[in-house]
């Protein structure tokens, strides 16, 4: 891959997902389908690859895991197909994470990109009003955070070929897609025209946002050091992460947070 993430994990084509060595935990891909995302698409008539993107959770080198569990969190790994699906590029179809068990609240989400160039959008609210709305476009070891409670989705921004990243979240992860299903996606559509991507408002709000397209931003405030992988670091300094499965939702940090 372009950007290693410090441990024996490659990209496969064909099929897609991941190989990885003796020593990583091999939990079984998960597919997405494009049947699956069809209620949050700009289009739901609109054909394109019938397997979108492969989810591997729980991956890692398994010395590891005893440490993972302790802390209640986890590391996934995701390749998404190149192509298009209609008018858009190959994306999730969107969610808030669920109020986890163990800590009573949404959990947020720390992404690295490993191959091809990604956009992860992201909105504060699933409601008629999205408030603050950000299409934050990411390369090979660049690094996004979702803030806890936000609707999210990420894109293949290339569609001339695939893409994958990693991710830290909790481990009694759970997804939420009624309020985004019930208006048809998130506040914006990706849309590819002439092979230029722009985004398109999504008309089943009652209220629209600006979109603030931009570059990852700066997130040393959380202990995350932009220049190694991340789940290095996690092994360097495993209590730095604690803001993922135990975000305090009263910090500040979290308020004026600008991904």
């Amino acid at each position: 891959m372009e950007y290693h993430p410090g441990f024996d994990i490659e990209l496969t084509h064909d099929p897609l997902g991941f190989s990885h060595g003796a020593d990583v935990m091999a939990p079984p891909l998960e597919l997405r389908r494009l049947d699956d995302v069809r209620a949050t698409l700009r289009d739901p008539e609109a054909s394109g690859p019938d397997v979108l993107y492969a989810i591997a959770m729980d991956i890692g080198p398994a010395v590891d895991r005893p440490r993972q569990v302790d802390q209640n969190i986890l590391f996934g790994a995701c390749a998404y197909a190149g192509g298009t699906v209609g008018e858009e590029p190959v994306r999730s179809q969107g969610h808030v994470h669920a109020v986890s068990a163990s800590c009573g609240t949404s959990t947020g989400e720390l992404y690295e990109f490993w191959e091809g160039v990604g956009i992860v959008y992201m909105q504060e609210f699933a409601a008629d009003d999205p408030g603050r709305c950000f299409a934050v476009r990411a390369e090979p070891g660049e690094k996004v955070l979702v803030p806890p409670g936000w609707a999210h989705c990420t894109v293949n921004a290339d569609p001339s070929r695939p893409m994958a990243f990693g991710a830290w979240c909790v481990r009694d992860y759970g997804f939420d897609y009624a309020d985004l299903r019930a208006r048809r996606g998130l506040a914006w559509y990706p849309v590819l025209e002439g092979g230029e991507l722009r985004w398109l408002p999504n008309e089943h709000y009652q209220h629209s946002s600006a979109l603030v397209e931009k570059a990852p931003g700066d997130l040393t405030e959380f202990g995350v050091d932009g220049a190694g992988p991340i789940h290095r670091q996690w092994q360097q300094r495993p209590h730095d992460f604690d803001f993922i499965p135990r975000p305090r939702m009263d910090d500040p940090r979290w308020q004026s947070f600008i991904p």
